[in-house]
């Protein structure tokens, strides 16, 4: 399994009414992502359990190239520029696929 390019990004909100809007940025970015982006394979966001302000994205590319396109969409660019203002923090964990099972 060498094709694919993942990553793993948690967000810490500031408080409540950030994590809120921080939401509604989400929602919005997902638009674009849907209609926009077929080399993005899966994009989904979780709130952990007992963590209401955490976010966690978990998302999965057809290659590094497909990211790359991803990180250049207008949608993507405002999502990046105006996240930080409800952040207390964001880890990014970058991943090679190495083995495993992908739907068709």
């Amino acid at each position: 399994m060498s094709e694919g390019f993942g990553l793993v990004v948690r967000f810490a909100m500031r408080d409540q009414e950030a994590a809120t809007a921080f939401d509604v940025l989400c929602a919005e970015t997902l638009e674009g992502i849907k209609s926009q982006e077929p080399g993005t394979l899966t994009y989904v966001t979780h709130v952990p359990v007992e963590e209401p302000l955490v976010r966690v994205f978990y998302e999965l590319y057809a290659d590094h190239a497909a990211f790359e396109e991803h990180e250049a969409q207008p949608h993507t660019r405002r999502f990046l520029a105006e996240r930080e203002q409800y952040l207390a923090g964001v880890e990014v964990t970058f991943l090679n696929a190495t083995a495993g099972k992908v739907a068709a």
